[in-house]
């Protein structure tokens, strides 16, 4: 290009290069840095006057001061189109298995491969005809991609109204294919093949509302269902100390959630976590088609032993392919692993840039970052009146499980739920170890919210009474109290906890925890009277392994009903010896 905008390095301090050009460059434009045989990209993330200041998404090693700098014209985008599904790629989309069979162990820098594979032939069934008006966003025709039919949409950068000119036939073609011919209204024509580039840092809007979640994403996860429900298009956070059970309880989600396409951003996560996510979910079976999870898995990796700036960019490219998957009125789930890793990369750039720091030298910017990224997810109407979501879920990994820190009160102001993961829990292996005491939701769960709040009072005293108990001892506390204990230690090992591992447990239908819920509510609010507290120990001692027993029993087995009567029994043999007392 002959406009082309260049520039010469004049400073570098660590993956930040500051670089002198002349003519015009926008914020967060693509640059290259070009180094011999080498091109690293570069984004520009502030302008003062003929400087810019840009963070090299590669390693900066060999860089020099006077080196050149190529502008693109082009904002940090990334592929969309057919062929995404399944892939595992790094924060800039590059492919990562297509980068390890070019390249080896060791990926080199300055590599750039297409996020899609441009000679993979699809099989296009139009969904217009010529003379259809369209706007952005609207479906020109489908593919099959796995489970789903892949909508081929008018590109989200077209703003104008369309009049179809020509649309291809049925037929298999490869995504630059030209597959239609659009004529906006002042009559130029405009070919569309199945491939576009969006912008990672600009929401995708191509609808016509946003409408508050309402219906409930079932995780099948008791404790996070009933007690802690996240809707379809909400938020939800996972704070807690390393090792307290945050990739496993991901990984369940991830398996058992009611949602179509799952998105995993390991922005900045340790690799030995990463390596394990991708070990584990092409072996997993997904429940849905009995296939492989990885089938409606997207990956997006950057370890944090990655270049730091590339972080940012997993976050933001992750959000942008679930946008664009809840535009073909599908639900997503976003799973970011974790942010307080995005957030000092954040830190770092800051503090290269000489920004006054805010609250542990994080930026003063931390909160509005924060929650733009989440302010991404919703439930919204689709042009077509079709529905579809995104729900984020992000982990928060604060120093000694610290909640204080500045991450995890950014991500409280602005998330629907808060599942706070607890290291006493954790270390006493009560898992999931989200703290029942410590979390909350604004969303309405499957279960009616009087009965939860009935359920978790019962929890609450329950524990008031066993940090009495550690004061005074057991023999200090009233039989009426050691009950109340009993009942919330009873509810925390039936009910809040759950076997991963187990065929059974692992994932509790929405159906199966309305049932076992209202069994395990009227054994909370009955009332017992018992001659000493051995005696009361010994019948929630039996109770809680009956109850055990049954959520290891399938619902649809006779077995299960054959459980039920034996708790039954052993209530009612309770019951009659208060009532003979």
């Amino acid at each position: 290009m002959s406009d082309m905008v260049k520039g010469t390095i004049t400073s570098i301090n660590g993956n930040m290069i500051t670089v002198r050009f002349k003519g015009s460059i926008v914020q967060n434009e693509v640059g290259y840095v070009v180094l011999g045989e080498e091109r690293l990209k570069s984004e520009v993330i502030k302008i003062n006057g003929d400087l810019a200041y840009m963070q090299v998404y590669e390693l900066t090693k060999g860089i020099r001061i006077g080196d050149p700098v190529e502008f693109t014209r082009e904002m940090l985008s990334v592929q969309l189109g057919p062929g995404v599904l399944s892939r595992v790629y790094d924060g800039l989309q590059n492919p990562l298995n297509d980068l390890a069979a070019a390249h080896g162990f060791f990926l080199p820098r300055g590599v750039v491969l297409d996020a899609i594979d441009l000679n993979e032939t699809w099989t296009f069934t139009p969904a217009v005809k010529k003379g259809d008006v369209l706007y952005r966003g609207m479906a020109l025709g489908t593919v099959p991609e796995g489970i789903f039919d892949h909508k081929i949409m008018v590109p989200f950068n077209f703003y104008d109204e369309y009049t179809v000119e020509s649309i291809a036939d049925k037929g298999d073609y490869k995504v630059t294919d030209e597959i239609a011919v659009l004529k906006d209204s002042r009559g130029e024509k405009h070919p569309v093949t199945m491939i576009f580039e969006w912008p990672v840092k600009i929401p995708i809007d191509a609808y016509n509302q946003k409408i508050v979640p309402k219906e409930p994403m079932s995780t099948r996860v008791r404790i996070v269902d009933t007690f802690f429900p996240v809707n379809k298009g909400g938020t939800y956070c996972i704070p807690g100390p390393f090792g307290a059970g945050k990739t496993v309880l991901q990984q369940l989600t991830s398996r058992y959630a009611d949602v179509d396409i799952v998105i995993i951003a390991a922005c900045g996560e340790r690799a030995g976590e990463v390596v394990e996510t991708l070990r584990e979910f092409p072996k997993l079976e997904d429940p849905r088609t009995g296939k492989t999870l990885m089938e409606r898995t997207i990956i997006i990796c950057n370890t944090s032993s990655m270049p730091v700036a590339a972080r940012e960019a997993s976050v933001y490219t992750a959000a942008t392919i679930g946008e664009y998957y809840r535009q073909m009125g599908l639900d997503v789930l976003l799973l970011a692993d974790s942010t307080s890793r995005w957030a000092q990369a954040m830190r770092e750039v800051s503090g290269r840039l000489e920004e006054i720091p805010g609250e542990e030298a994080f930026p003063a910017y931390l909160e509005s970052r924060i929650a733009e990224f989440y302010e991404r997810a919703g439930f919204v109407e689709l042009l077509d009146g079709s529905y579809g979501s995104m729900t984020i879920g992000g982990t928060v990994s604060p120093a000694g499980g610290n909640f204080e820190e500045p991450v995890t009160q950014a991500t409280l102001k602005v998330v629907g739920a808060f599942h706070g993961l607890s290291r006493a829990r954790s270390d006493a292996r009560r898992y999931p170890a989200i703290d029942p005491l410590e979390s909350w939701s604004k969303y309405k769960g499957i279960i009616p919210r009087e009965k939860v709040e009935e359920a978790h009072d019962v929890l609450r005293r329950g524990s008031e009474v066993h940090q009495m108990m550690m004061v005074v001892g057991e023999e200090g506390t009233s039989l009426d109290d050691f009950v109340v204990y009993l009942k919330g230690e009873l509810l925390d090992s039936v009910y809040l906890q759950q076997d991963g591992f187990d065929p059974v447990d692992a994932a509790c239908s929405a159906e199966r925890q309305e049932y076992v819920f209202q069994k395990i509510h009227d054994i909370l609010l009955d009332s017992y009277e018992f001659n000493n507290k051995d005696e009361a120990r010994k019948f929630f001692n039996v109770l809680r392994q009956l109850i055990v027993d049954w959520n290891y029993t399938p619902m649809d087995k006779d077995a299960f009903k054959t459980q039920e009567k034996e708790i039954d029994k052993h209530l009612k043999k309770a019951r009659a010896e208060k009532t003979a007392a």
